[in-house]
């Protein structure tokens, strides 16, 4: 099954990497940005026949490892 994770950082939490965006868009004249996120997304190629497990399997394996729960939020889709 075809997974994809989306990790957001908490919007408390500073995103250094966005800040550095927004300034070089103005620095090229691009005023009109006024903010910038960075966001991840992963896609996953999960073995198994029942959505339900594996959306809960690869919940699991975020708060393990592909995210960090305490700067970050995640969300799974599960499509065949």
């Amino acid at each position: 099954m075809k997974v994809t994770v989306e990790i957001t950082r908490r919007p408390e939490i500073a995103d250094p990497q966005g800040t550095t965006i927004q300034r070089a868009l103005h620095d090229l004249g691009n005023n009109e940005v006024m903010s910038v996120r960075v966001d991840r997304v992963i896609h996953l190629e999960v073995d198994g026949d029942d959505p339900a497990v594996v959306q809960s399997r690869v919940e699991e394996m975020c708060r393990q490892v592909l995210a960090n729960p305490v700067l970050e939020d995640f969300s799974v889709e599960v499509t065949g």
